[in-house]
């Protein structure tokens, strides 16, 4: 409800009248004879029949009409206004349905504005208006309200709205006491509900709405309901403030509490132990430079500070447990035996020559200057060739503790660097709990598919990466959460990849790159051999005599169901087998402990057909070499010409570099057609259609470049290209073939293809001789520098 306006019941009485007009049934002659009234527009405020209510007017037009109707003696209409922000408003502005008033009194008031005070009479709905200055006038239509046929039901409903009003003023301090007393003593009904519809805590539309009613009943029943939610907020409201009381003197309460048992327990010089002592116990423990010895007591006075029940005293305390159980100056003592360090990389991993050999230089340099910064080492290889493994092989070898950080999918920045202790939920970063987890300060880290870091919202993790992986920053490796540097640098970490073009250029120079090139036959049986089968057996429940496998059958195996560059698909091609062995031994039945290859057919299924190089009587198709992600593999250049206007076009979902070699290859076929024996006639008005085939495979790359000019020469001379033969190498306009990468990997593939003959640029010759060249014992390869010399080699005359 809204506090009844500032005029005290006495002098309402003194003037002879009351809060709520007596009841007149006679209509006065004057007010019959009343045809047309002054319209009184008011703001935030609704007039009901039979309530006396002051107005207070500070318009002109609206002083002016007050005056000159009360000289009169005219009766005047109190219509609301839509909206109250208007100072000047117009017919429509104003609702339809209002209230005829007497003007009882006027009050002039030190401001300048007016006082009326006035009583409702009746509703009534404005016809027309008449004029619209100096002020409204308006024909209108008295409008009576419909009585009730149910009048015990309507008194029972209003003894409940004096009831609901007599709690409501009890709840809302803001309301007088002088309302309590005007409803207790209001015994006419009707009167009561439009002296509740006036004074209660509704909105201005609210109200309007009540006045609109008719019905008296209808009336009554919204006037409850609006009651009624102002009653449940009071009751909200007011529960709210004595929870909230009550919470604020319990925790002041328990505040003094624990004061006075603090001052008690000094003075008595000591008591239970705290987590102050606790804290000091830990850190007596541990041997810190100047700096963190400072910091550290200076994070401790700042507990003790806090409220043991306050929640800063929370975040405070897991910042000191994590600061104490960090190993600062903890070292694990590194082994210096460097034939031991070698039998056990080549233990548990077979070839990878390359990166035992690099290990073994750290530990010798480790050796003979007792102290140095590790190194960043960047293992770059397929999937299923070791190298998060090796990781765990170089902590064994090296002595250290090893910890396996997974980077794939990180997308924030935080969880490198860690969160600010002022964040609810805040905690170190990876890198650091990792640290703790270890329980030395130099473990060997592998950083394990560093180049499938994301970027988000929340910083570019791989960013923060940068001062992590420099020896020359991360002996101070700030965490935000830490709050104080902390030495990195005798940490080894190894990252791993499958790829590098995701990898930032900063990042990459802070590491050594070592690239794993993928296992050849001989290699996966090897491993199969030594390492597969057995741990096999053992997670299948097998001994070693329950099957055997041959090399025969293991080749088998890696040429005919699987195609990768790592062991991975292997291993579950074997794993499979045991499944099998298992089957039958618990089965109890016979079978045959040396597995044939008709047999690892059947378990394994279908086998998959050898990608031999395609050998064909039709021109245009060139067999060529390819770099991906799980190693090399070969692909078939297609070519074919067509009547029209020498256009090229191009599908097989083929990259913007490919398409450019295809573009490439075409104008210099063009330029030096006389060369190669191609008819100027042919270029003109012949279309040339260039496809790669498994178009629902992305491709792209320069390494096509030869391939691709060769095929269009084929179909252009309509000569055939060599059988079992493949080629790579990038061209230019220019006529030169250069070199490219992944050799290694594409002769590989070249050797499982049956491929006999491979064109290489010269450059690449390097690379070639870096392979152990047994695995290259039936492959002939032909170096070129131009390309006239790749159609020579590989088109038939």
């Amino acid at each position: 409800m809204i506090e009844i306006e500032d005029i005290a019941f006495e002098n309402l009485l003194e003037d002879g009248f009351s809060i709520v007009a007596e009841e007149d049934t006679t209509e006065t002659s004057q007010e019959k004879a009343q045809n047309i009234f002054p319209i009184l527009p008011v703001r935030n405020m609704v007039m009901f029949p039979r309530v006396v209510i002051p107005i207070t007017a500070g318009r002109e037009k609206s002083i002016k009409l007050l005056e000159d109707s009360h000289k009169i003696g005219d009766m005047i209409g109190v219509v609301s206004q839509k909206f109250s922000n208007l100072e000047s408003p117009t017919e429509e502005d104003l609702y339809q349905v209002g209230t005829i008033a007497k003007i009882i009194k006027i009050i002039k008031l030190p401001d300048g504005n007016i006082s009326a005070i006035t009583r409702g009479i009746q509703r009534f709905k404005v016809k027309n208006y008449v004029q619209t200055e100096p002020y409204f006038l308006a024909e209108i239509e008295k409008l009576k309200d419909s009585s009730t046929k149910k009048k015990e039901e309507f008194e029972a409903l209003i003894d409940n709205i004096k009831d609901l009003a007599i709690k409501i003023i009890e709840l809302d301090p803001n309301i007088p006491g002088a309302a309590n007393f005007a409803i207790r003593n209001i015994d006419n009904p009707k009167d009561l509900l439009n002296f509740i519809c006036t004074n209660g805590n509704f909105g201005s539309e609210q109200k309007q709405k009540l006045l609109e009613e008719k019905s008296l009943m209808n009336r009554a029943k919204k006037c409850y309901e609006l009651m009624h939610d102002d009653f449940r907020k009071l009751e909200l409201k007011n529960q709210i403030h004595q929870k909230t009381s009550k919470d604020l003197d319990k925790q002041q309460r328990e505040y003094f509490l624990n004061q006075q048992i603090r001052t008690i327990q000094e003075e008595l010089g000591g008591g239970t132990e705290t987590d102050i002592e606790e804290l000091k116990a830990k850190a007596e423990k541990i041997s810190w430079n100047p700096e963190i010895e400072e910091h550290f007591q200076k994070e401790l006075k700042r507990l003790q500070r806090h409220n043991p029940n306050a929640p800063d005293y929370n975040v405070q305390r897991n910042y000191l447990d994590f600061f104490t159980d960090l190993p600062w100056n903890n070292l694990s003592k590194d082994i210096f035996d460097i034939p031991k360090a070698e039998k056990v990389l080549n233990k548990d991993h077979f070839g990878l020559e390359d990166i035992k050999k690099r290990i073994l230089e750290h530990m010798a340099v480790l050796k003979l200057k007792k102290n140095m910064k590790s190194p960043i080492l960047c293992l770059v290889g397929p999937p299923g060739v070791g190298k998060t493994s090796l990781g765990k092989s170089i902590a064994d070898a090296l002595g250290r503790k090893y910890v396996r950080m997974s980077l794939g999918g990180l997308h924030d920045e935080s969880e490198i660097r860690g969160h600010r202790k002022t964040y609810i939920g805040a905690m170190a970063g990876r890198l650091l709990q990792s640290i703790k987890k270890a329980g030395t300060s130099n473990p060997v880290i592998v950083l394990d598919e560093i180049d499938k870091l994301g970027q988000g919202i929340h910083g570019d993790p791989s960013s923060a990466l940068l001062e992590v992986l420099d020896p020359e920053q991360n002996n101070n490796f700030y965490d935000n959460f830490l709050e104080i540097g902390y030495d990195l640098s005798k940490v080894m970490f190894i990252a791993t990849a499958n790829s590098l073009s995701t990898v930032q250029t900063p990042l990459l120079d802070r590491m050594e790159i070592i690239q794993l090139s993928g296992y050849t036959i001989e290699e996966k049986v090897e491993i199969a051999k030594r390492h597969l089968i057995k741990k096999q057996m053992e997670e299948n429940g097998l001994t070693p005599d329950s099957f055997k496998l041959g090399n025969k059958e293991i080749a088998h195996v890696v040429e005919a169901h699987t195609r990768e560059s790592g062991v991975r698909r292997l291993e579950k091609h074997i794993a499979k087998i045991a499944r099998w062995v298992a089957l039958q031994i618990t089965m109890e039945k016979d079978y045959n402990q040396k597995i044939s290859i008709d047999k690892i057919d059947e378990i394994l299924g279908v086998p998959i057909p050898k990608n031999f190089s395609e050998m064909t009587d039709v021109p245009g198709v060139v067999t060529g070499l390819a770099w991906t992600s799980v190693g090399g593999d070969i692909l078939y250049i297609e070519s074919i010409l067509s009547n029209g206007k020498g256009n090229l076009s191009m599908t097989g979902n083929l990259g913007n570099v490919m398409k450019e070699s295809a573009t490439l290859s075409l104008e210099y076929i063009k330029a030096k057609h006389k060369d190669l024996g191609i008819d100027s006639e042919d270029l003109e008005k012949k279309n040339i259609h260039v496809h790669v085939p498994e178009g629902a495979t992305p491709k792209d790359g320069p390494s096509a470049g030869i391939a691709m000019f060769t095929s269009m020469v084929s179909s252009f001379t309509n000569k055939k290209v060599r059988p079992h033969i493949a080629m790579t190498g990038e061209i230019t306009l220019r006529g030169k073939v250069l070199p490219v990468g992944g050799i290694k990997e594409k002769l590989l593939a070249a050797v499982r293809a049956d491929v006999k003959e491979v064109i290489l640029c010269a450059d690449n010759k390097k690379d070639v001789e870096e392979i152990n060249q047994k695995y290259l014992k039936n492959m002939k390869v032909h170096y070129v520098k131009t390309m006239n010399e790749v159609v020579e080699l590989a088109i038939e005359k």
